[in-house]
């Protein structure tokens, strides 16, 4: 029975998510049959690779769905958003780069080198964000605003105003797809870094922890549970997440630029989680619905173009629709509908009882 309670709790939270990706669905099949199709094609290395809008929007929101993971964590567990991951992911590239170049050649172990000193990088400047939030007690979007501010300022001091190129098969296998793997690689790495995760609220209580801290900081330290390392620790995981993301967008494009790598995916990252319908305020939250929130903006940003909606009036039509979804998801709403969902089944009730009587 309690398990029955909380399946239905979980899919009570990613019904709306799930409403709005079928409306994107419906809506995208009445409009072009086609949308959905999924071909083969051989890219410019010769390698057949999977095509069509599907595959594209998985492909393109992989660094989204990475990053409002550990976006998650930070809002369950401090209440609050980091606004500074995409300046910090510009970081993280500088200092991939600089050490992939400062190595000499690229080769897996050079690679493997680069993509650690680059989470080493991000996980000690979120620890800083992590140490305003949990030792200082600053709120986290203000805490976060100082990276806000100079995250690319720093990267351009590591690497330079040069975009410097990163020609190389491993880069690109990385960024695009494996040959002989005709799955876009960026994929796999949403995969692993979910399983990952998976994996460590599987076989401990961070999870538990998290969700206690974010409740209830004072219950949970009465509980033994230090809300200081938990907050600590749910933004060392979001330096991870954005690391990865960050090596992703380099290696896509096989160059840096810290102008623009990541830039407003802070903004996308937040709408995802509270698309995804977990509380803003911390405490329960369900990853799962973030990254289903990552692909329904992604798909709507890709169904917008696809209506030739011209960029400049893309965000404004994606602000329409979040609004509409978020809103939809908003504890108001869900009050109100489940007090209308009781009262029409009291009312089925009341009259199979009076037909019963009759």
């Amino acid at each position: 029975m309690l398990q029955r309670k909380k399946l239905r709790a979980g899919l009570g939270q990613l019904l709306i998510p799930l409403i709005a990706l079928g409306i994107l669905i419906l809506f995208n099949l009445i409009r072009d049959p086609g949308f959905f199709s999924i071909g083969v094609a051989v890219n410019n290395s010769g390698n057949r690779v999977l095509t069509g809008n599907p595959i594209s929007i998985i492909d393109s929101a992989s660094e989204l769905a990475i990053i409002s993971m550990g976006m998650t964590l930070v809002t369950a567990a401090c209440g609050g958003q980091d606004i500074s991951v995409g300046a910090v992911g510009a970081i993280a590239g500088s200092v991939f780069v600089k050490v992939l170049q400062g190595t000499g050649s690229i080769s897996v172990g050079t690679v493997i080198l680069s993509i650690l000193a680059c989470c080493l990088a991000t996980i000690l400047f979120k620890l800083f964000n992590g140490t305003l939030v949990a030792v200082f007690k600053i709120q986290p979007m203000i805490a976060t605003l100082i990276l806000y501010s100079c995250g690319r300022s720093i990267a351009y001091w590591i690497n330079g105003d040069a975009t410097p190129q990163l020609n190389s098969p491993i880069i690109s296998s990385l960024g695009m797809t494996i040959p002989g793997i005709p799955v876009p690689t960026p994929i796999f790495a949403v995969l692993l870094v979910g399983l990952l995760l998976a994996v460590v609220f599987r076989f401990t209580n961070i999870s538990l922890y998290t969700q206690s801290v974010g409740i209830n900081q004072g219950a949970a330290r009465l509980n033994g549970i230090n809300p200081t390392i938990i907050k600590l620790l749910s933004f060392a995981l979001l330096g991870v997440c954005v690391s990865v993301a960050s090596v992703i967008g380099v290696c896509r494009l096989g160059q840096l630029n810290h102008k623009t790598l990541l830039v407003d995916i802070e903004m996308d990252a937040i709408l995802a989680v509270a698309i995804g319908g977990n509380n803003l305020g911390g405490g329960k939250f369900k990853l799962s619905g973030s990254i289903l929130g990552a692909y329904i903006i992604q798909m709507l940003t890709t169904t917008l173009y696809a209506m030739n909606v011209s960029p400049v009036n893309v965000k404004a039509y994606k602000a329409i629709v979040i609004i509409i979804i978020v809103i939809a998801g908003s504890p108001v709403v869900k009050e109100k509908l489940t007090s209308l969902w009781k009262k029409s089944r009291i009312g089925g009730s009341n009259a199979v009882i009076r037909k019963g009587v009759g």
